[in-house]
């Protein structure tokens, strides 16, 4: 009946930048975070469909146009 309310993560803004990664070949898209200074790439969940980027943008307090894909 009551949901507790899930916490907002957070992350380092100045060392690292929200990505979505995507394969050529597959489509398949992951969300995370790459480093600003080495540009190693953290991935943190699987995106199948528009609700799960929108699950992994409430959850970490990001905008839309903060978040940039690679390929």
């Amino acid at each position: 009946m009551f949901r507790k309310k899930k916490p907002q993560l957070d992350y380092d803004r100045t060392k690292k930048r929200p990505v979505i990664r995507s394969s050529i070949c597959t489509g398949e898209q992951v969300a995370g975070f790459k480093d600003v200074s080495t540009g190693k790439f953290e991935d943190i969940m699987l995106i199948t469909n528009e609700k799960d980027l929108k699950q992994f943008l409430k959850l970490y307090g990001i905008q839309e146009s903060e978040i940039s894909k690679e390929w």
